[in-house]
């Protein structure tokens, strides 16, 4: 049988949000009446994390109890220990955050490799976006790092996820909220570059998009919490739907499918801000 990764990403679960706990008790049950190989956290797995401990450590028991005997593979999103300031100027990324993201969860990156009993051989890479082009050491941490997990592969493949997406729709993108920013992807270049990549799985957009680029499947992970209106998404062109991912692993290639439990909600962002992100007053 092939190797199966399910990917969940942007649950945004914290103590107050009990719609975004619902859905997930919904992908949890799903989950556990099927167990994957591994379950991939994809970022924004808190509330607010980067300002709230107890959303974090809210959501690291959420996803420990969803992957249940499984490996649990987590990175963090902007929602969990900041971003780049020109994003997040409020909340940038830092030490500290980054910290507190490791008592909960571990590591902010992940090098974790499955094999099936087809002769399937697969390394999954999960990488920190929102260090990317801040000029923090652990960036430059994390680019070293990255070389090293590229070595070793043998006939192995690599599924890399990401929260941000490298880019939106090219690789020369400008600046914006929704991605890596430009400077930064010269040092995703070894992994997006490399002949055995065959999947690139990322969230954050709140949308759901499967591409090809030569071997590659770039796939927007959907939400496990909300959708945001298109008029505060202009240019990004998805699905707009909750759920998880099932990847499946094959030799040399990955099959990607939306899962969408019964009776999952699907709410606007301004549905529930009172409970997420409300506006200052």
């Amino acid at each position: 049988m092939p190797l199966i990764v399910a990917q969940i990403s942007d649950a945004h679960l914290g103590p107050r949000t009990t719609l975004f706990q619902a859905n997930m008790a919904r992908i949890e049950a799903v989950l556990q009446a099927a167990p994957p190989q591994a379950l991939v956290g994809s970022g924004d797995l808190s509330l607010d994390g980067a300002g709230r401990d107890a959303d974090l450590a809210f959501a690291a028991a959420a996803f420990r109890r969803a992957a249940g005997a499984v490996p649990l593979l987590t990175i963090p999103g902007n929602h969990d220990v900041g971003s780049d300031r020109r994003s997040m100027p409020d909340q940038p990324v830092d030490a500290a955050r980054l910290a507190r993201w490791q008592a909960e969860f571990g590591a902010d990156r992940f090098c974790h490799d499955l094999d099936g009993p087809g002769g399937e051989a697969w390394r999954l890479i999960g990488l920190n976006t929102e260090i990317m082009g801040t000029g923090l050491a652990e960036e430059a941490a994390q680019a070293s790092w990255l070389r090293q997990a590229l070595e070793g592969l043998g006939r192995r493949r690599i599924a890399a996820f990401l929260h941000k997406p490298a880019f939106v729709n090219e690789p020369t993108d400008a600046f914006d909220y929704w991605s890596v920013p430009p400077e930064a992807r010269p040092a995703l270049a070894p992994l997006l570059g490399h002949p055995a990549l065959r999947l690139v799985a990322s969230g954050h957009l709140h949308l759901h998009r499967m591409r090809r680029r030569g071997e590659v499947s770039y796939v927007w992970a959907p939400p496990a919490s909300f959708v945001c209106e298109p008029e505060i998404q202009s240019g990004l062109v998805g699905q707009r739907v909750t759920g998880f991912l099932r990847h499946t692993l094959h030799a040399d290639h990955v099959e990607t499918e939306l899962v969408r439990p019964e009776g999952l909600r699907t709410p606007y962002l301004e549905e529930v801000r009172a409970e997420t992100y409300p506006k200052p007053a």
